[in-house]
């Protein structure tokens, strides 16, 4: 089971404020449509954002994997030459 982190709590609270306001808008017509946009923009770059840092981090990881198996593919074939 995977942990929650901080960057999931924080996009789930924008989350549920993104269509608090939405909601708010189609019962009372308080938020200007713009604060609307800004709610839903927020939130969506701050998702990306986090989802970029996970695939950088993943990434990192697996080039690191594929130059340690290159290293071990040409250690391999110099003792095989030899």
């Amino acid at each position: 089971m995977e942990k929650i982190n901080i960057e999931d709590i924080i996009l789930w609270i924008l989350f549920i404020i993104s269509i608090a306001i939405a909601l708010w808008v189609l019962f009372s017509d308080s938020p200007t449509f713009e604060q609307i946009i800004l709610a839903f923009l927020l939130t969506t770059i701050f998702g990306i954002g986090i989802k970029l840092t996970k695939i950088e981090t993943e990434l990192r990881a697996l080039r690191k994997s594929f130059q340690a198996l290159a290293t071990d593919f040409k250690d391999h074939i110099k003792r095989k030459k030899h």
